[in-house]
Order: structure tokens, then sequence, then C-alpha cells
């Protein structure tokens, strides 16, 4: 079995009020990740993913651009210890 990896990422831009959060949600569980997304008080987006290497880099991919009316300034992704997750969510 390929190595999980697990990436904490911050996304800042204009990425509330566009559906972000449920893209991102679509896309994750599109290409097999788990894990979660929420928005911040400070109007970042932060999400954790946990896929293979090549699932993790297809979805970074996607929230460098992600749904077409966000504008993305920068996606920061610091890789972590996999935690196991079984699904993907949005959080609220």
């Amino acid at each position: 079995m390929t190595n999980l990896i697990r990436v904490h990422v911050f996304i800042s831009g204009r990425v509330q009020g566009v559906g972000y959060r449920l893209n991102t949600e679509r896309q994750a569980r599109h290409l097999g990740i788990k894990g979660w997304v929420q928005n911040l008080f400070d109007g970042r987006v932060e999400a954790v993913f946990e896929g293979t290497e090549s699932q993790i880099a297809a979805m970074l991919a996607w929230c460098r651009q992600g749904p077409l009316s966000a504008q993305v300034k920068d996606v920061a992704a610091t890789l972590e210890q996999p935690e196991g997750c079984d699904r993907f969510e949005v959080r609220y």
C-alpha cells in the first residue's frame, strides 16, 4: 500500500462566500482524500488533507485555482503526521 501523507493547508484570497468549502469537499471526495475544511474568522480557509502523494498533489493544484468565483492569493501547506481520518467533512 502507498504511504499516507497529511498536509495542513491555509488558503487566502477571496475564498469565503464563493462556495470554496463545498467545492473543496466535492474535489476531495472525487480524489478519495480524507480530512476536513473550514472557514476562519480572518477570511482564510483552513483544511487538512490525507491521501497518497499523487492525491495530495492533485488536491493542492485544485486549491490554487478553487471554484470559478474564488480569487486565490496563496496556498500554504505544511506536512504533518497522518492521523487516519475516516472521511472528508466540512466544518462549520
